[in-house]
């Protein structure tokens, strides 16, 4: 077999990708094309998406380092008569140390713009960090002429203080008057480029950079970052052959499974894109992992689901207008929605009408935000970790009351004014609130278990509400809500016997059948009613 080309993990360096040889998907197009059509722009994309090595190829291409785009699509962008080199300055705000205090930001901005004065031979103008950049753009313009400003992650420093208002605004008044500088500079600057993960802040940083155009929803940037399927296969098809070979499966079977957990973020609600991050981690490493939410700080989120009282299934299928990720405001009072949408844990789908709906991308993605969900309600690993066992035991032993008591150890660790909050939101679904609640509950926690389940499958007859598979063992469960203790045994057998007339189970060559009566006022599951299901194939 011939040696597969190095795979670009964590390399965010465009010059390094080039010149030793790593696998490149080209992108280039989209930056030319950028360049063509106008001369300031806004891009958000969630963290770990290629934003960073966007930036290094801008400013490669104003540079005029034409040997690293030899076979791309923008080496014809050399050959133009009116090409010419710019200077850049370039601001990686990932790198500002925004939650060590303002005195520290500031050190860490004018370091920051040191380099860049050093990098286009301009002696280093003095004062705040936004006096020094304006001053800093007109006189590199003065001396090379116009300039490209390229600003990776401005929205970091903020994200990293969010859970402390007074911190954040704070920030957004030193950000807002750096980021001023630029728009007040325009008369210095060919191209404008900033990436972000959020785009809040009418009244914030934002309005300091009204000119930029967002293209963040735009449909000819849609796949600018991130793979699409054609990619993949085009670009990586001799990994994903080795691959297949050394966990003996077919191809198609391997693709399909890698769609499944890395594919599906779509930031216009038509064009699918695998996360680059998961998927090159996954070539390399061989194994399925939740690779892009591991390589973050999911604390965070974590605070921000428990803070806002959030449940994983709600946003499932959730319709959303055209513009609500983008609407007035700062990220600190945004829907959670939007909040989780800019942040990359839930994607869009054609909705209703011109409307979209919300999911999250892949399986990753929703293992992940279950994962979170159920370290809030255990509020240990300790207590996560022996969870687990002992719900993992109970399904491979096949033992109902086992599953029960895991179950009803889930639920009397949720506080009721959790159990009220997820009723409001669950109302406009339609039918029992309540009974969505509990199904919810325990989908994100079999689901944070990393069990494979199918919520809700489609059979010739109607849908089962859960559908639980762990080491080659199937468990079919029904729910039904009871009131007030009475007819708990009576709820869970009709629940049973909904299984076996709907035939939620006839895909399956064996599996366990259980009811489940839920009783409101204990807030747990009262009694079950479980049966072997072993189908019987006609000759």
């Amino acid at each position: 077999m011939n040696k597969l080309q190095k795979l670009p993990i964590g390399i965010q360096t465009f010059e390094k990708l080039r010149e030793e040889g790593y696998l490149y998907v080209d992108k280039t197009k989209y930056l030319v094309d950028l360049i063509d059509r106008g001369t300031a722009y806004f891009l958000s994309r969630p963290r770990r998406f290629g934003k960073s090595l966007t930036i290094s190829t801008l400013d490669a291409l104003f540079s005029g380092k034409r040997d690293l785009f030899k076979g791309l699509a923008a080496e014809e962008f050399f050959d133009r008569p009116s090409y010419k080199t710019h200077p850049v300055i370039r601001l990686d705000m990932s790198k500002i140390a925004a939650n060590q205090g303002l005195e520290a930001m500031t050190v860490s901005l004018i370091k920051q713009l040191k380099r860049n004065a050093e990098r286009n031979d301009i002696d280093m103008p003095t004062g705040s960090p936004h006096d020094v950049l304006g001053e800093l753009i007109a006189k590199t313009a003065r001396r090379h002429g116009s300039i490209a400003v390229l600003v990776d992650e401005y929205d970091k420093p903020i994200l990293d203080v969010l859970h402390n208002p007074e911190k954040a605004e704070e920030i957004r008044v030193v950000l807002r008057d750096f980021y001023t500088q630029i728009k007040a500079e325009d008369a210095s600057t060919c191209f404008v480029f900033l990436t972000g993960i959020s785009k809040f802040s009418k009244m914030g940083v934002f309005s300091a950079m009204n000119n930029l155009r967002d293209i963040s929803m735009g449909d000819n940037y849609a796949a600018m970052l991130g793979l699409t399927e054609e990619e993949l296969l085009s670009n990586f098809g001799p990994h994903i052959d080795a691959v297949a070979a050394e966990m003996g499966m077919g191809k198609e079977e391997l693709i399909e499974k890698i769609r499944y957990y890395y594919d599906g973020f779509s930031f216009n609600g038509e064009v699918r894109l695998y996360n680059p991050f998961s998927t090159l981690y996954f070539l390399s490493d061989r194994k399925f992992n939740n690779y892009w939410f591991e390589s973050g700080t999911p604390s965070f989120i974590a605070r921000y689901m428990k803070d806002k009282k959030l449940t994983v299934e709600q946003f499932r299928g959730y319709e959303v207008s055209r513009d609500f990720a983008f609407a007035p405001g700062e990220i600190e009072t945004a829907t959670a929605a939007s909040f989780l949408y800019q942040s990359g844990y839930l994607s869009l789908r054609p909705g209703v009408l011109d409307d979209f709906s919300l999911d999250y991308p892949n399986r990753e993605v929703l293992t992940a935000m279950s994962s979170l969900l159920v370290g809030n309600i255990f509020g240990d690993n300790d207590g996560l970790n022996n969870a687990r066992n002992s719900l993992r035991q109970s399904l491979i032993s096949d033992d109902a009351e086992g599953v029960q008591s895991e179950f009803n150890k889930l639920l009397s660790k949720i506080p009721y004014d959790d159990y009220a909050s997820a009723a409001a939101s669950a109302v406009r679904r339609g039918g029992d609130a309540r009974e969505w609640i509990y199904r919810s509950t325990l989908l994100s926690y079999l689901y944070g278990m990393g069990l494979d389940v199918e919520a809700e499958l489609h059979g010739s007859l109607g849908r089962a509400d859960m559908i639980v598979k762990f080491r080659g063992h199937i468990w079919v469960m029904e729910l039904k809500m009871t009131k007030h203790y009475a007819n708990a045994d009576l709820c869970a057998t009709a629940a049973l016997a909904q299984i076996k007339e709907k035939g939620y189970a006839d895909a399956f060559d064996e599996a366990v059948l259980l009811g489940l009566a839920i009783d409101d006022e204990a807030r747990g599951i009262t009694a079950i009613s479980m049966e072997r299901h072993l189908l019987i194939r006609k000759s």
